[in-house]
């Protein structure tokens, strides 16, 4: 296990980093406004469950091996890339909206948990923090080096969970206040859409 000291110092690290407005925020913040608090919180927790997963590899080192080759490290970061784009034009070019089907939202919490949870799994650059940043928190005479990579992993999971839930009550929160404006409703699609295809394109350009 991880000393005190070394513990109260990853938390503190881990508390700024996950409240900075990175690509976990930014999703659960345009699932939130887009599509209400529980579609919100199934993002949430979609990226929690990858990041989880992110963890598992990077314990039994499958993330190193990915890492470790240009070609797998390429394959990876485009098909994370392609499905951030993919989802963001369909958000763009959709024509339904609560406008025309009050009674049928934009997306499913069900759908918003396994497309936050798909794209967190094929972004590398998650990969690369968990092989960059957990081992600097890891001292091998305190233990097993794979437990302590393991706690370090959970509690990013927890804490950033916290976190991206924390956005999206907010989140959601203003968007029923704002209620059914038909201004914002003709242009959030288009936002939130072009939100994901920056966010897409960014990691396909996302330096090795």
């Amino acid at each position: 296990m991880p000393e005190t000291a070394v513990l109260l110092t990853y938390l503190a690290v881990l508390v700024g980093f996950v409240f900075f407005p990175g690509p976990a925020v930014l999703l659960t913040l345009g699932r939130a406004t887009t599509s209400g608090i529980r579609a919100g919180i199934a993002t949430s927790l979609g990226i929690g469950f990858g990041d989880l997963i992110h963890t598992l590899l990077a314990v039994v080192g499958v993330s190193a091996l990915v890492m470790a080759s240009a070609n797998a490290f390429l394959v990876v970061k485009l098909l994370g890339a392609g499905y951030l784009i993919y989802i963001g034009l369909r958000s763009i070019f959709d024509r339904t909206s609560g406008l025309d089907r009050p009674d049928l939202p934009l997306i499913t919490p069900g759908k918003a948990f396994r497309q936050a949870c798909l794209t967190e799994v094929l972004n590398p650059k998650s990969a690369m923090f968990f092989l960059a940043f957990l081992p600097q928190f890891v001292r091998p005479e305190q233990g097993s080096v794979a437990l302590q990579l393991l706690v370090l992993g959970l509690l990013f999971v927890l804490v950033g969970t916290a976190a991206t839930m924390i956005v999206a009550v907010g989140a959601g929160a203003i968007r029923n206040t704002l209620g059914q404006s038909q201004l914002i409703q003709r242009w959030q699609g288009r936002v939130v859409g072009g939100l994901y295809c920056v966010l897409g394109l960014r990691l396909a350009f996302q330096q090795r």
